[in-house]
């Protein structure tokens, strides 16, 4: 015990006194409300019964909405035995501080929220975002959304862990599709003695492009990537730890690769600083009868001319003989794993929010999580959001430096 004392001395010993009066409030707990996911084709929850006992260890109250996490194979007596409070409907998990979801918001529960609500979740900009962020700022409430935290250095913690997850599965799919003979050619996504390896296209040097790259190469596939930055192919290169075929999106050498893909993974990020790389349709038509072709950007549009939207229930579509698989959300096919990773996430934020006092005295501290406000308070607090919607905002770290 005096060993942990010295230590948490030595750590408020550093803090102004000012920080340490702000601080000297916390502990009080806060309640987080975990909501069921309302989209068929989002299977997991926001946070699982692990992180929910660490939560509620830690002071905190959790309602949970019974049977969220039914799908994933996590029971309410897993939530119960953590500490939540089972509530049979929405509306009662409403009455948290803090609201929790892995998909964005709908019209009914945007509906339900009051002032100074928190809500953590996705903010997908689509046909509906509009009016749904029209809403969310007459309930003066704050909301973070995962897929814009980052810290200084551009890192984005949350879409790194999903792009892993969305990279990785994108091989198990493009294996699932290319072995089934209903779909494909009934091939084998690798190789075996005697037999060539199938060839793997991946389009972007990103994290998803690394990770079905490591997948692919551990399957025995030929692998090729290819980006417009030299730098991210040079990176990719020494981190996968082998060579591998990498090219710049080169015309000629592009067609060659596609037309010899057994499998073709777009996994390439679109943002408002490089131009968006589309794959025409006739390089589409090029490729091998039976081929696998998977959108990762669908959120984002797509990367294929000949790619459209689909779900989990209707997944793939065959257009010029090749399987096109093009959900939006091919995370929640592993919907547990996306689950505790994003739990992983989600607790620090909810601890430092009670631990600071509050989310004002939270958002004023940390940059990082600041950068995910897109609502606060009823202003719009996100550039990239409100000029895709053409809106006006105000900066986060100018709403913040009012506090």
């Amino acid at each position: 015990m005096e060993v942990v004392s010295q230590f948490l001395f030595s750590r408020t010993s550093l803090l102004t006194q000012e920080e340490m009066l702000e601080i000297s409030a916390v502990k009080r707990g806060i309640s987080v409300g975990i909501l069921k996911e309302s989209d068929p084709n989002e299977r997991g929850v926001a946070l699982t019964p692990q992180a929910v006992e660490i939560l509620v260890q830690s002071g905190n109250k959790v309602l949970y909405e019974q049977y969220a996490a039914e799908e994933i194979r996590f029971s309410n007596e897993d939530y119960a035995a953590a500490g939540a409070k089972m509530c049979a409907s929405s509306k009662e998990v409403f009455e948290a501080d803090v609201l929790v979801k892995i998909g964005q918001l709908t019209e009914e529960e945007i509906d339900n929220l009051r002032e100074n609500h928190i809500i953590i979740s996705s903010f997908l900009i689509n046909k509906h975002a509009k009016q749904q962020l029209s809403k969310l700022q007459q309930k003066k409430i704050i909301a973070i959304a995962y897929e814009y935290i980052h810290d200084s250095d551009n890192r984005y913690p949350f879409v790194h862990s999903m792009n892993e997850i969305a990279g990785a599965m994108s091989v198990l799919v493009a294996a699932e599709y290319l072995s089934n003979a209903e779909y494909s050619k009934s091939a084998l996504l690798g190789g075996i003695t005697g037999v060539s390896p199938a060839e793997v296209v991946i389009l972007g040097a990103n994290t998803a492009g690394e990770c079905a790259a490591r997948a692919a190469l551990g399957l025995g596939s030929q692998v090729k990537i290819f980006d417009t930055s030299i730098a991210r192919l040079t990176t990719i290169q020494h981190t996968l730890g082998q060579r591998v075929f990498t090219s710049n999106f080169h015309p000629s050498v592009l067609r060659k690769a596609f037309q010899s893909a057994d499998a073709v993974i777009g996994a390439m990020h679109q943002n408002c600083i490089e131009t968006p790389v589309i794959i025409r349709e006739e390089l589409v038509q090029s490729m091998k009868k039976g081929s696998v072709l998977i959108d990762l950007t669908m959120g984002q549009g797509g990367c294929f001319e000949s790619s459209r939207t689909t779900t989990h229930a209707q997944p793939a579509f065959t257009q010029h003989g090749v399987i096109h698989y093009c959900v939006p959300n091919i995370n929640a096919r592993a919907a547990r794993t996306l689950s505790i990773a994003l739990s992983n996430g989600v607790v620090p934020i909810i601890l430092s929010i009670n631990e600071m006092g509050g989310i004002h005295n939270y958002l004023k501290h940390d940059y990082k999580i600041r950068q995910g406000v897109y609502v606060f308070n009823g202003i719009v607090s996100n550039s990239f959001i409100a000029s895709k919607l053409n809106i006006p905002f105000k900066h986060i770290d100018l709403l913040t430096a009012m506090l």
